[in-house]
């Protein structure tokens, strides 16, 4: 036994080490070369102190063995344990329970015989059992010493942590401890650092920079010392350790990382910065946290998400945060070791996922794209499982790639899921009409495989016209034992064939009862019967030339509601009786029947004759039954772009079933211009080779290599174009299962491959199957799995992509020049065949509208001259001209047309239409009815004469803000109109922007305005725009919680939000944008563009959507979007109850324009309704959150309220910008920045240039001033006089909204608020008929009393308040506004009430039957109708009439609506 002096003495340097160490005997030395960990269990010949070993595991880390990490395991003489040896333990367990706090400081302990009691000083008994402290405690002793005890505990066990003496005595503690850390650190750190530092930057001097192969220590990224470059604070000096070892007791740590999360704020008195930075080095993940004065952190500006960090700091507990955290005190940039690719001709990769593979792959098809371009390689493929959706991504990242050089190419292509539809019963060439002679077998074997296990039965009989003219039975000695599970399953002992003839007896036997090996033979499963009498056969040197039928092939296609093929359920289908299955003899027979049960089916359902018109006129079988086959669809040209989105979406289409499958006669009918591989072990050649195929049996066929036919493998590689071998690591699975037994099988699955390409002369590939970056990806993928239900999650495979070095090395089991023949020019010889192709065509394809140019421009200048004269204001002609010859020149007349008839369309049947968007910045679509917006500047017009006055100096924000005015010309009272909104927010100067017509139809009609489309564009044309939901960041933090749980992990916030960042963006499912219709060009197909599905791979789903993302083809083809929304939808039923038309209420109506600051226009006090404003219930301004901005900024005028709409909708436009700037009195409301177009007027108004206006205005609504303002945006700024305060806000907006849509908002509002102020009880019915959701009948019955009763209740909840409760409390907001206003409510009447309808009578309102809680639409309708017909005569008669559930009848009698009701129908006479 070598003592630890023997081993390491020679490690450690200088650093005299206690005798009792050196003396110990090393048990065993454990070392994980990957991590570079090593664990030395060792037995001392007396208790040693902790310390002093932690001193030995410190040296040895030091020394040139490069461990990241040691760990000596002690054991001691048994029953040495003594209380003075505790406090050694305790600073053992901190390592083992890293979140021990001061509970266990100054702690002691004593020992009475099996119980050893723990006094504690400072409290916390409970915390130390939740953590399991006296267990652990319990365990070590028991580990260490062999003794066993009791662990309990005494003292001080609980203490109030707010009492003075406490917090005094805990500052104390720190303060010592503080003290004798620092002493310990300046001995420590200058005595030994320096030596350690120089000798392990000495090592990595020598190091390589660079490298092509990752393996062992760096798998994972390593960093380079010598790169290191102080950033912040001092000069970093120090050994790095990993962050998953750090402790919270660690005190001073050094730690590098990449920096995955960056945060900075600024404290309250503006001083300091607080900056908070996530690093992980991919052993765990840090916040770094630096509070210091803002010049001092201006330096760390020039970090980034990606940078590469070294930081030294404290390791300590962050009471804001309530976790550990590293308060930074230096940071320094370091180099990390760089994955290269140094090939003098590269490798491309065929076979790769992008986080478009659902929750399957984690990496985007850019960050793939640009890391094979950094490597040099000249293409790669994407090829998600079954979809298309990274193809826009890839597109516009190789197009960024190749903008100033074209060298490098995407290949664009699915990894399919296959399924052979095709019959495949026939094998061989012989023809046979269906009344010809047939010999129906079956043979019973010792096992599975052909060549190693042997036939112990066969039985055949033999069939002619229809009928059965002869039988045949032999046993077969095997010349082996048989089995016990195939004596339990056929019956078939030993003994019965022993005397039997051997197996070249028994087999010229069947031939001659068959007639010669040129017979028409049947089996139920013929590879399998058909594959044991060719290798007896081959063995007793006989012929083999049979045709041969397979039944199991014509039962799947043929019998299409069947639930199997095994043969007893197939006999049980055909209603052929019982018989004793597993025998050769009766299974015969049984086929038999079950073969000219077939023929018949064949001759009358399917027209054949012949036995060779099988394979060629009998497709299919149903799809869900099929086994699906991974399959590399390559698109090699345009052409096979179109037949892969056809291929796509018949997949999605027609044959979804768990997955998107392609069946094989699609595929052939597709093929051109694609290029098929044989893809993974789940491929059909792999499976065909190595993996597992059901009988009827139950049990499973092994296709074992040696066994299976070298023509049937050449049948299956001969229909790909290329085949595919991957990494011997990702099928180490199948040894792991049991499948193969050794790494070298594996090996020659592969070499079996390359010698089927060989002998084919197709190229053999090896690829990745790329589902992640690099290996330490691997980890999102594994939560990913574990969240799905994959319990072999955290085994995965090397699925990263490699490096052609790596590759090289990976298969040189193959030889050097074979190695290379599949790695390199194969993959090249691949892409060469690929034509560069784009996978969205070039261009706008806008559908086509007869006369749309002629139309457009007549509706405008027509509508133009009604409303504003004839001849034009100059003003109205010049902005017609300019947009007119904007829309037409660029094609977009059919888009303002489109909108034109659809929203003509639906005013043609009561509904208005709201406009959203941009789409009000266009006096066409103003002129052309599309949008209520006038986006010309502030102006008077008369109606009558059309005297007009144009007010262009900026005075006014808006023409409803002008004061009333009188016509000069005429007297009569001028309207108000004009928004100054600039045309060049919704189509650029240039006509480079896409333009959005976004419309809001009613809810009730928003189907007919889908239906409408359809009928413009034809149906086939007209398809649902398209969705991508993602895992979002809430959920991947669940899946990490999650993972965490189970797997007993505790990690703290910096690892969970790394671990979940990685998850993000993977796609979860496919939806439909609520109103987006996506319309194809006549002459031209979807398929030109993308593919199709179902939203959700709904096959219940009428709807058909895009399969790719609807923002990805939105500048390409019109995108419509068609909306549902509740405002048009009240102003149906406001126009049905009023009278008064919604078009003519007044938008100056200073009553109205009070709302917004008090109650007084609707008779209320604000303590009545809790709120100082009157705008419960109007869009945009009735939340919590807009009602207090209304209560600070005090809007006077509609311009206000449009900056208000737009500081609501903007991101960092309100909190900390322009809130700060009213309550500071540096502008008001009026002045601060709310929408994005007021930027571009305001700096017109200062003299800017108008481009250069446009320019600043585009960057800044897109929240990037702080890196494309330039200083010649920022001096031209200045030099027009734009006061600082506004740049400055400028460089905190993150999104702008547009002003045309928070005009649209606002209009919208001020029209409700007409209804509110003077048509009240209209108001709030028509109101709560469209939005009833949360009313609750017997709580309005109640009278106010109990609806603020009810208020209070929830409100009570605070934060543990449900969605459903908030969305009840907004309601009973407005209900109660109503009630204070005097407005009455009528109870629910069986006769009067409507389903859904909030009915007005006599100035009351009264309920519908849905305002009763659990009362659904379908109830509801139906007691409407119910009680139009008549009376009722009894509570029975009533439920009978309407059939409503007994609980609706409870319902409707506690609101007191069943009264003077009998309870059933029948007459009394006593």
């Amino acid at each position: 036994m070598s003592t630890f002096n023997d081993l390491f003495s020679g490690y450690f340097k200088g650093k005299e080490l206690p005798p009792v160490v050196l003396d110990g005997e090393v048990r065993s030395v454990n070392i994980n070369s990957q991590k570079r960990i090593m664990d030395i269990h060792t037995e001392f010949p007396q208790p040693v102190g902790r310390g002093v070993l932690f001193d030995a595991e410190r040296a040895l880390q030091k020394s040139d063995l490069a461990l990241q990490i040691v760990h000596i395991h002690p054991t001691f003489p048994r029953g040495a344990f003594t209380p003075e040896y505790y406090p050694d333990l305790v600073l053992q367990l901190k390592r083992l329970i890293p979140s021990l706090n001061g509970t266990v400081a100054d702690s002691g302990c004593t020992v009475n015989g099996s119980v050893l009691t723990v006094n504690l000083k400072h409290g916390g008994a409970a915390i130390l059992k939740s953590k399991g402290f006296d267990r652990e405690l319990q365990k070590l002793i028991e580990k260490e010493f062999g003794q066993s005890f009791q662990v309990e505990f005494d003292g001080v066990l609980s203490i109030d942590a707010d009492s003075s003496a406490y917090i005094e005595k805990q500052q104390n503690v720190q303060e010592k401890q503080r003290r004798e850390k620092a002493v310990m650190e300046i001995e420590d750190y200058e005595s030994s650092m320096e030596e350690a530092i120089e000798s392990k930057q000495q090592r990595r001097q020598n190091a390589a920079q660079t490298i092509e192969i990752r393996r062992d220590e760096y798998l994972y990224p390593q960093i380079l010392p010598q790169t290191v470059k102080p950033l912040y604070g001092s000069v970093i000096k120090g050994k790095t350790m990993p962050i998953k070892t750090l402790a919270p007791d660690t005190g001073k740590v050094v730690i590098w990382g990449d920096i995955f999360l960056m945060d900075k704020r600024t404290t309250r008195d503006g001083s300091k910065n607080i900056i908070s930075i996530g690093i992980t080095d991919y052993t765990g993940s840090m916040n770094l946290k630096i509070i210091d004065e803002i010049k001092n952190c201006r330096v760390l500006d020039s970090l980034k998400k990606g940078s590469t960090i070294l930081a030294r700091g404290e390791l300590e507990y962050d009471r804001y945060d309530k976790d550990l955290c590293v308060r930074a005190r230096s940071i320094s940039t370091v180099s990390k070791i760089q994955v290269v690719d140094n090939a003098p001709k590269k490798r491309v990769e065929l076979h790769l996922h992008t986080n478009m593979s659902s929750m399957d792959a984690v990496t985007s098809a850019s960050s793939l794209i640009n890391r094979a371009d950094k490597w040099g390689h000249p293409a790669i493929a994407i090829t998600d499982h079954g979809v298309a959706q990274a193809f826009p991504e890839a597109m516009d990242t190789i197009e960024a790639i190749n903008r100033d050089n074209e060298h490098m190419k995407v290949i664009y292509g699915t990894e399919a899921y296959f399924i052979n539809d095709m019959i495949s019963s026939l094998e061989g060439k012989r023809d046979m009409p269906f009344d010809g002679e047939f010999v129906c077998f079956d043979t019973e074997t010792t096992g599975l495989s052909a060549k190693k296990d042997r036939m112990t039965e066969i039985g055949a009989v033999k069939i002619k016209n229809g009928e059965i003219t002869d039988t045949f039975n032999t046993f077969v000695n095997p010349g082996m034992p048989i089995p016990a599970k195939i004596t339990q399953l056929t019956g078939i002992t030993d003994d019965m064939v022993k005397d039997a003839p051997k197996e070249a007896r028994a087999l010229k036997d069947f031939y001659d009862f068959c007639g010669g090996a040129d017979a028409v033979l049947v089996a139920h499963n013929a590879p399998f019967d058909m594959g044991f009498i060719g290798a007896a056969a081959e063995r007793c040197g006989m012929e083999n030339k049979f045709t041969s039928i397979d039944t199991v092939a014509i039962c799947r296609a043929i019998l299409k509601d069947i639930k199997n093929v095994k043969l007893d359920t197939v006999a049980k289908y055909m209603r052929l009786g019982e018989f004793n299955h597993h025998r050769a003899c009766d299974d015969a027979e049984m086929l038999s029947k079950i073969f000219l049960n077939l023929l018949m089916r064949l001759k009358e359902d399917y027209g054949l004759k012949s036995v060779q018109e099988i394979n060629t006129k009998i497709n299919g079988a149903d799809f869900r039954k099929l086994a699906p086959y991974h399959q590399i669809i390559l698109v090699k040209n345009q052409a096979g772009l179109k037949n892969l989105y056809k291929l796509v979406s018949m997949a999605h289409l027609n044959y979804f079933y768990k997955k998107p499958r392609i069946p094989k006669t699609e595929l052939i009918k597709h093929r051109e211009g694609l290029l098929i591989g044989s893809a993974c072990e789940a491929g059909e050649l792999f499976q065909a080779i190595v993996n597992d195929r059901p009988q009827e049996a139950g049990e499973l066929f092994r296709a074992i290599v040696a066994g299976k036919p070298w023509g049937e493998l050449k049948e299956i590689a001969s229909f790909y174009d290329y085949l595919e071998i991957q990494p011997i690591g990702n099928n180490m699975f199948m040894l792991h299962n049991g499948t193969v037994k050794s790494v070298q099988e594996l090996e020659e699955f592969n070499k079996m491959i390359v010698k089927l390409g060989d002998e084919l002369n197709k190229p053999v590939v090896a690829t990745c199957d790329v589902h992640f970056m690099d290996p330490q990806d691997s980890d999102y993928r594994k939560i990913l799995m574990a969240g799905q239900g994959f319990t072999d999650a955290d085994n995965q495979p090397p699925l990263y992509l490699r490096t052609t070095a790596e590759m090289l090395e990976e298969f040189k089991y193959l030889g050097e020049e074979k190695a290379y023949e599949v790695v390199v020019e194969n993959t090249n010889k691949i892409a060469d065949m690929i034509e560069p192709v784009r996978p969205i065509p070039k261009g706008v394809f806008p559908p086509f509208i007869e006369g749309a140019q002629e139309q457009l421009i007549d509706i405008t200048w027509k509508r133009a001259k009604e409303k504003y004269g004839d001849p034009l204001p100059q003003i109205v002609k010049d902005r017609l001209d300019r947009e007119l010859g904007s829309i037409t020149k660029y094609g977009f007349s059919v888009l303002y047309m489109t909108a034109q008839k659809l929203v003509a369309d639906s005013e043609a049947h009561g509904y208005l239409v709201g406009s959203r968007g941009s789409v009000g910045s266009s006096f066409v679509a103003t002129m052309s009815g599309i949008s209520e917006v006038n986006p010309l500047c502030p102006h008077y017009i008369c109606s009558k004469c059309k005297h007009s006055e144009f007010i262009t100096d900026g005075s006014y924000g808006s023409g409803f803000d002008l004061p009333p005015k009188a016509c000069p010309e005429c007297g009569a009272e001028m309207e108000r109109d004009g928004h100054e909104i600039p045309f060049e927010t919704f189509l650029g100067f240039e006509g480079d922007k896409t333009p959005d017509i976004d419309l809001n139809f009613s809810g009730e009609y928003q189907s007919f305005s889908h239906r409408y489309t359809e009928e413009l564009f034809g149906k086939d044309n007209v398809f649902k725009a398209g969705t991508i939901a993602t895992v979002a960041d809430k959920t991947a933090v669940g899946f990490v919680k999650k993972y965490a749980e189970e797997k007993g992990m505790i990690l703290n916030k910096a690892e969970e939000l790394r671990l979940a960042e990685g998850c993000t963006g993977v796609k979860r499912t496919t939806g439909q944008h609520p109103g987006g219709m996506v319309v194809v060009p006549k002459g031209m197909e979807v398929y030109d563009f993308c593919p199709v599905q179902h939203p959700a791979n709904d096959q219940k789903s009428d709807n058909i959507t895009t399969h790719f993302d609807f923002h990805s083809i939105h500048d390409t083809i019109c995108k419509l979007d068609e909306l549902g929304h509740d405002v048009p939808t009240i102003y149906h039923y406001l126009e049905e109850f009023t009278g008064v038309s919604v078009m003519e209420v007044s938008m100056s109506d200073p009553d109205v324009m009070s709302l917004f600051t008090s109650t007084k226009a609707l008779g209320v006090e604000p303590s009545d309704i809790d709120s100082q404003t009157g705008t419960f219930s109007l869009p945009e301004v009735g939340t919590s959150f807009v009602r207090q901005m209304l209560i600070e900024s005090q809007p006077k005028t509609f311009s206000d309220l449009l900056q208000i709409s737009g500081l609501s909708h903007g991101t960092d436009v309100w909190i900390g910008n322009a809130a700060d700037l009213i309550k500071k009195g540096t502008c008001t409301i009026a002045e601060v920045i709310g929408t994005r177009d007021s930027i571009m007027t305001y700096l017109l108004h200062k003299g800017l240039e108008p481009k250069m206006a446009f320019k600043i205005m585009e960057i800044v609504r897109k929240g990037k001033a702080t890196k494309l303002l330039t200083e010649e945006h920022i001096n031209a700024m200045k030099e027009h006089n734009v006061p600082p305060w506004y740049i400055d806000s400028c460089m905190k907006i993150k999104y702008m909204f547009p002003k045309a849509h928070a005009a649209a908002y606002m209009i919208s509002t001020l029209r409700l608020g007409w209804y509110k102020v003077h048509r009240p009880a209209e108001y709030y019915a028509a109101y709560f008929t469209v939005r009833g959701e949360g009313f609750d009948a017997a709580t309005v019955l109640g009278g106010k009393d109990s609806v603020v009763q009810k208020m209070t209740m929830i409100k009570q909840k605070g934060y543990e308040a449900t969605a459903k409760d908030n969305a009840e409390y907004a309601a009973l907001q407005i209900i109660n506004e109503m009630l204070a206003r005097g407005i009455e409510v009528l109870p629910i009447d069986i006769y009067k009430s409507k389903a859904k309808m909030f009915r007005l009578e006599d100035g009351k309102i009264r309920l519908p039957f849905s305002s009763m809680p659990g009362v659904g639409d379908a109830a509801a309708e139906s007691l409407e109708a119910g009680g139009q017909k008549g009376e009722y005569l009894s509570i029975e008669d009533l439920q009978l009439r309407t059939k409503v559930s007994k609980s609706v009848i409870e319902t409707l009698g506690a609101v007191g609506a069943l009264e003077g009701l009998p309870e059933s129908s029948q007459m009394s006479l006593f």
